[in-house]
């Protein structure tokens, strides 16, 4: 069975979005050459990507540009790359190369995607996905990068959870530009 992992900047108060759904923040312009090395290494996985719709859109407009290619060559490549899959019931033709789009049921196709064979699967942003998913149990690891920003208001990526959800940590690092990365899974 296919792991289901997460993985989102968020700020020290708990946001992955701003209110106006901005994410640029994360981003830090500091000079980190074991935060860059770390986002490269990951760049290289063989994950296939999951997103929702809006996440989607903000990523195939940015990622296959030039400007991406120049300022993050490696993910850029990586994110390209990689299989990707958008859940969307409006969208009915995917503009970002190796892009399939999915219209069922969330919970049903994604127990489905798990169990058919291939690499791991990774939701990056799509918030909306995880707090449906993960009252679930289909999420087997949630890493956040905890970005040393605070914004004051935004949207956290368990919004809407019915319930509370336990966790425990299984790593942490921290880099030079103040980055904290956390991985938790589903406690027990």
């Amino acid at each position: 069975m296919r792991k289901l992992f997460v993985f989102n900047h968020v700020t020290l108060d708990g946001y992955f979005v701003s209110h106006n759904g901005d994410f640029t923040w994360a981003r830090n312009t500091i000079d980190d050459p074991e935060y860059a090395a770390f986002e490269a290494e990951n760049a290289k996985g063989t994950a296939e990507l999951l997103f929702g719709r809006v996440t989607y859109d903000l990523m195939a407009k940015y990622w296959p540009t030039p400007m991406a290619a120049q300022q993050a060559p490696t993910v850029a490549e990586g994110l390209n790359r990689m299989p990707k899959i958008v859940f969307s019931r409006t969208l009915n033709h995917a503009s970002w190369a190796n892009t399939r789009v999915l219209k069922g049921d969330l919970i049903s196709e994604v127990r489905r995607l798990k169990n058919e064979p291939g690499p791991g699967i990774l939701i990056m942003g799509s918030g909306t996905i995880i707090a449906q998913l993960a009252p679930e149990g289909l999420i087997d690891e949630y890493q956040m990068m905890v970005d040393p920003i605070a914004l004051g208001s935004g949207r956290s990526m368990f919004d809407g959870i019915p319930q509370k959800l336990a966790l425990r940590q299984t790593k942490s690092r921290t880099f030079k530009s103040g980055k904290t990365f956390l991985c938790y899974e589903p406690a027990a």
